[in-house]
């Protein structure tokens, strides 16, 4: 019967040997150490290009404001960086989810979390275990916008002012409103409260899973009223399917030039407008970040992609990391005195 011989210098497996000792096959296993070697090269260049590509956590699912402005960067990075640039939905608890994973990717410049105020200035204050410490667990990559949020009707809703909205609400059953809003203990949610103090109104936050199945129901007209950023109302504000009744920061937006400011309307200290930009887990390389950084002021200078997010609603600047840290800090800041203010308790 056959056997397999070692094939000691004859180039690993080297023969086998038949019956008689007549040599049937010779170097089988030169030919197996390279389809070995070939597989493995293989195999390299999948991890390598599995690793290559840049990862975009968003915390809310697509169709959203932040969704969309993610997939505009995302498609111009990708050719500054020359690598697949993937904008990887986790939706839920007001981007809680994106940025627990945040937390659990590994440091290696090939994710990040694109996200506004929320998540990373507000809920780890108005959570007691959010499941991360943005002080610890994440750095700054870079800013690229400002933005404020908005106070707008679904087109089933009469009113064409907030004063209009106050009397019908008031009109509808003893002052009782539902308002909905992107996310529980969010900035919008705060404002309903305020919005409801300031013209005595009860009025009750309804949290949604993010700005697009809120915009669901405010377009089938099954809420009356939200509050979400501009962004996110823009588009239907301009095609006429819901209306924009005031916003908050300290002007008039240029994409919404006959919109009241809150402030015109007398109610204060919603000035300090929160921003957008992009987060690494701690301990990412300074070059990888450095190198996202220096990719998106390349997009930014694109006029183009100014024009398209401008239209988003965004006031569009280059933030480096220590700006950001900044501007973060001072926003976190601000939200601990609104917070306690408002008397609310960290849940």
């Amino acid at each position: 019967m056959a056997r397999l011989q070692d094939g000691s210098g004859m180039g690993g497996w080297g023969r086998v040997v038949g019956w008689g000792g007549s040599t049937r096959f010779s170097g089988l296993g030169r030919i197996a150490r390279r389809a070995a070697a070939a597989l493995a090269l293989l195999a390299c260049a999948g991890v390598q290009a599995q690793n290559n590509t840049l990862h975009i956590l968003v915390g809310f699912p697509p169709g959203g404001g932040t969704d969309a402005i993610a997939r505009t960067l995302a498609d111009r990075l990708k050719d500054q960086l020359g690598v697949p640039v993937v904008v990887d939905n986790r939706a839920g608890a007001g981007g809680q989810i994106a940025a627990q994973a945040l937390k659990a990717a590994a440091p290696d410049g090939n994710t990040v979390f694109l996200t506004h105020d929320h998540t990373i200035s507000i809920l780890p204050q108005v959570m007691k275990n959010p499941g991360f410490d943005p002080a610890k667990d994440f750095v700054p990559v870079v800013g690229f916008a400002t933005f404020v949020n908005a106070f707008a009707v679904s087109g089933g809703t009469p009113a064409k002012s907030v004063a209009e909205y106050v009397a019908w609400v008031k009109s509808q059953g003893a002052g009782k409103g539902t308002v909905g809003v992107p996310a529980p203990a969010s900035t919008p949610e705060f404002l309903v409260k305020v919005i409801g103090q300031k013209y005595a109104l009860d009025l009750q936050a309804a949290p949604y899973r993010g700005s697009a199945p809120m915009m669901a129901d405010m377009l089938g007209n099954q809420i009356a009223s939200g509050v979400a950023s501009v962004p996110d109302f823009i588009e239907n504000h301009k095609a006429g399917k819901l209306r924009v009744l005031a916003v908050l920061g300290p002007t008039r937006q240029a994409t919404l030039p006959d919109v009241p400011t809150f402030s015109e309307l007398g109610l204060a200290g919603f000035d300090d407008v929160p921003y957008y930009g992009l987060f690494a887990p701690a301990g990412t390389p300074r070059a990888a970040l450095d190198k996202i950084a220096d990719a998106l002021a390349k997009v930014l200078a694109q006029a183009d992609v100014r024009e398209r997010l401008t239209a988003m609603g965004l006031t569009v600047g280059f933030m480096n990391q220590q700006q950001l840290a900044s501007r973060e800090q001072a926003y976190s800041q601000a939200w601990a005195r609104l917070i306690k203010a408002s008397g609310f308790v960290a849940q």
